[in-house]
């Protein structure tokens, strides 16, 4: 595999160096096992890639999906055009990671690479035709096939204008960080890296191949891009691009409410959320896309006392993410991260000082609850997302009432009814709550937490509560009082439903006389 590179500002002679070349003749160096594609999640960044293990990465990769790039290349050669396998695909195969998504650029008009698609794809699509790109389905592969292009933003609009290139340079030149700006000819496997890409990768550093000015003036998505990549790839971001993303960050708001959000939940998901988060932060992105965050960075006061409410709620989110295994499906799971991440939102509204040096944040919860909905609606999230996500806020100091175990039965009942579907949830929640330094206290809560969930499954087997419904239904409670439907049928459910929740499991028979006897004793 040869390369191509071209040095871009003070890189120039790093890029153009014959050692820091991945298809340079040295045998391909020491070969290390892939980088894993998802990495314990609350660990810290590994160090970036040596370059020889990006080159022998790179190989092996391009060796897996041969079979279809030659293929492929080779259609649009005998045609007279190029095709580039491009952006994340060869970042990801530098990286080591695996990818059955194929994103490829041509100078191919749409129209042409459609031609040369039919017949050889198994499925075609088109709803990308505006942008240059033509989609299709081949065996296992997704392929995505853009025509060069040139694209920036009016200052004042939120959607971009497009226009076709004549040159995979300028086509890589438009394109966000430099370690997305490398393609790959096919047929041929020859690395094009004209703004020092690969050398970037091997420092753990996102830059953009121009100035970064200017390509968030373009599309200033890109500045939630740069945070997102560092929580993906655990890289750093070059101090100049840091600067202009302070800069620029009002420039957020011609975005789109769905764009942004996109990318706030592929952050959130990430490996390292606490880079991008803080990134965010820092360059006062978040005081537009996710406000309540840098608030919770509280003013302290050395008379009165408590924890750094930022800084604690970073870590519930790291502590929430270790615990994914306890999910069906695993992780990431967005739900319990961003209900991590919001849980104590509501502290800056209800922060009250008392004379003897405690702070105390009284109905935080609920209050948090209600600013989470209010955010999650404006960033246009659904509503199954925004109920679930706010509950769990709501709910999150609940398990603090349990003391060592006072509860009742009937009080661990109404806990999992008030959980509902989100009971799992609420359980990682909880438990990642917990950020004290005391060793004692931290063991303490967890053993009592750890009670609490054995008597929850002790009742579940006993009980079935995750369905928990009164002893007699609807129609057995109309034939009993003899009432027609209304709104008496519902206070008589109701009033099953807690005794239900008091008492346990009743017969049919015990059940009908309660009803009974609560019928006749009514005003």
């Amino acid at each position: 595999m040869r390369q191509r590179a071209r040095g871009r500002g003070g890189s120039q002679g790093k890029a153009n160096d014959p050692s820091l070349r991945v298809g340079a003749d040295t045998g391909g160096g020491l070969e290390l096992p892939p980088v894993s594609e998802h990495p314990p999640p609350s660990a810290s960044p590994a160090p970036p890639p040596h370059v020889g293990d990006i080159q022998a990465h790179a190989l092996a990769e391009l060796e897996r999906i041969s079979g279809l790039t030659e293929e492929l290349g080779a259609r649009f050669a005998s045609a007279g055009e190029e095709l580039y396998l491009v952006g994340g695909p060869v970042r990801d195969a530098m990286l080591g990671r695996i990818s059955h998504d194929l994103d490829f650029t041509t100078s191919a008009r749409p129209e042409t690479t459609e031609r040369l698609l039919k017949g050889w794809a198994d499925a075609l699509w088109d709803m990308g035709r505006a942008f240059g790109t033509i989609g299709c389905r081949k065996g296992d592969w997704q392929v995505e096939i853009t025509t060069y292009r040139s694209e920036a933003y009016d200052p004042d609009s939120r959607k971009p204008a497009v226009d076709f290139g004549d040159s995979l340079v300028g086509d890589l030149g438009r394109r966000d960080f430099t370690v997305n700006a490398m393609a790959v000819a096919v047929p041929g496997n020859r690395v094009e890296d004209p703004y020092g890409g690969v050398v970037d990768l091997a420092q753990g550093v996102l830059r953009t191949p121009g100035r970064p000015e200017d390509s968030f003036s373009d599309d200033p998505l890109r500045m939630m891009r740069a945070a997102r990549f560092a929580a993906q790839l655990g890289f750093a971001v070059d101090p100049a691009v840091q600067e202009a993303m302070t800069a620029m960050s009002g420039r957020i708001a011609i975005v789109s409410a769905e764009r942004v959000r996109d990318e706030l939940v592929k952050l959130v998901c990430a490996p390292y959320p606490r880079l991008g988060l803080t990134l965010l932060v820092a360059t006062g992105l978040a005081d537009h896309v996710l406000p309540e965050l840098p608030a919770l960075a509280l003013e302290r006061d050395e008379h009165f006392r408590h924890k750094d409410v930022y800084e604690h709620t970073l870590t519930v989110l790291e502590q929430s993410i270790d615990l994914e295994d306890r999910l069906p499906g695993g992780g990431p799971d967005f739900v319990s991260r961003f209900a991590a991440l919001m849980h104590d939102v509501g502290k800056p509204r209800t922060r009250r000082l008392a004379e003897d040096g405690t702070v105390t944040f009284h109905h935080h919860d609920v209050v948090g609850a209600k600013i989470t909905r209010k955010r999650m609606k404006a960033l246009r999230f659904s509503n199954d997302d925004i109920d679930a996500v706010a509950h769990l806020v709501e709910l999150h100091l609940r398990f603090h009432g349990y003391g060592s175990g006072e509860w009742t039965d009937s009080a661990v009942r109404r806990y999992v009814r008030d959980a509902g579907d989100q009971l799992a949830r609420l359980h990682m929640l909880t438990r990642a709550d917990c950020t004290t330094r005391n060793k004692r206290k931290a063991d303490r809560l967890r053993r009592t937490y750890d009670e609490l969930e054995e008597r929850i499954h002790l009742l579940e087997q006993q009980e079935e509560l995750a369905s928990i419904r009164p002893d007699l239904d609807g129609n057995q409670i109309m034939e009993i009082l003899g009432v027609g439907p209304g709104r008496e049928v519902g206070e008589a459910y109701r009033f099953l439903l807690e005794l239900r929740m008091d008492n346990g499991p009743m017969t049919p028979e015990d059940a009908e006389a309660a009803l009974r006897e609560w019928w006749t004793s009514r005003p």
